[in-house]
């Protein structure tokens, strides 16, 4: 029996994303300090043109940040983050009005801005929990989100991160996670679950939940996976940040023919390559 079922997302508005085998999410740092493009899109017709791209090389959805989440990054306010990404919304939905755009924010009052403008979907490194009023916003919108793992804050979730099992541990950090979310008004198909690669793991602790990733398909929600161009493939193969399109497009390839749907790449052109392959190669 074939791991590549169709699968789909329900986001704002009542819109569904899919059904599809794979989903790609192309990334758009607004930022001067990301990890592995910082300062390359800070300038908003740059990063409203490498949108643009990206949807034209068919990703399905846009996830736009204005602030780094990388391991100890600064913190920044709302309104910054805001005029740093305020400016690349409106390129998009100017051009594409139905494209799907994601945000990556764990703010409540930037999520709050973002769906009334029109984006579809909340990626929150924090799972509500750097800022509890974004449950309310994530009830009373009922927007995509992202449901993602990190052992603490990113200015400290790399400081000795310690597990018993990682994967039971964020197998029942989702569990408890989604039922307070669908009790604040969040419905569950409107939830995917990211493990959160790199976010307070060492590399033996990302190995292991791309190993056993399929522990997490009993919880009933696609699997979002964040691991392009990230510093666990310096750690494991000694690759240098410009160096890791290859190991990306490797782990792409062998998550998705096990079942993994969405995968959020700077590279959209190589991963869209990528996920033809796996479809047309897959038992």
């Amino acid at each position: 029996m074939s791991r590549l079922k169709q699968q789909s997302w329900s986001v704002a508005k009542g819109r569904v994303i899919g059904p599809s085998q794979f989903f790609i999410v192309g990334i758009v740092n607004v930022t001067p300090d990301s990890f592995y493009d910082g300062g390359r899109f800070f300038d908003p017709d740059k990063a409203g043109a490498q949108a643009l791209g990206q949807l034209k090389q068919g990703a399905e959805i846009i996830d736009i940040g204005g602030e780094s989440t990388r391991p100890f990054s600064r913190r920044i306010e709302a309104a910054e983050e805001m005029e740093r990404i305020r400016p690349i919304i409106r390129q998009v939905l100017e051009a594409h009005p139905q494209a799907f755009i994601s945000i990556d924010t764990y703010k409540a009052e930037v999520a709050e801005e973002v769906l009334q403008a029109g984006c579809s979907i909340i990626n929150d490194v924090s799972a509500c929990r750097f800022d509890p009023d974004l449950k309310e916003v994530l009830g009373a919108f009922q927007p995509g989100y992202v449901l993602m793992h990190s052992l603490g804050r990113p200015e400290e979730m790399q400081k000795n991160p310690r597990y018993t099992d990682v994967v039971d541990e964020i197998r029942s950090f989702f569990e408890t996670r989604m039922t307070d979310l669908v009790k604040a008004g969040l419905p569950e198909e409107n939830i995917v679950l990211d493990p959160g690669i790199g976010f307070g793991k060492l590399l033996e602790h990302n190995l292991t939940i791309l190993k056993y990733i399929e522990r997490f398909f009993d919880l009933g929600r696609p699997i979002y996976m964040g691991l392009s161009n990230k510093s666990m493939w310096e750690k494991l193969l000694g690759l240098p940040s410009g160096a890791r399109k290859t190991a990306t497009q490797v782990a792409t390839a062998l998550l998705a023919s096990r079942g993994v749907a969405l995968h959020r790449v700077h590279e959209v052109d190589l991963t869209q390559q990528t996920l033809e392959i796996v479809k047309n190669i897959s038992l």
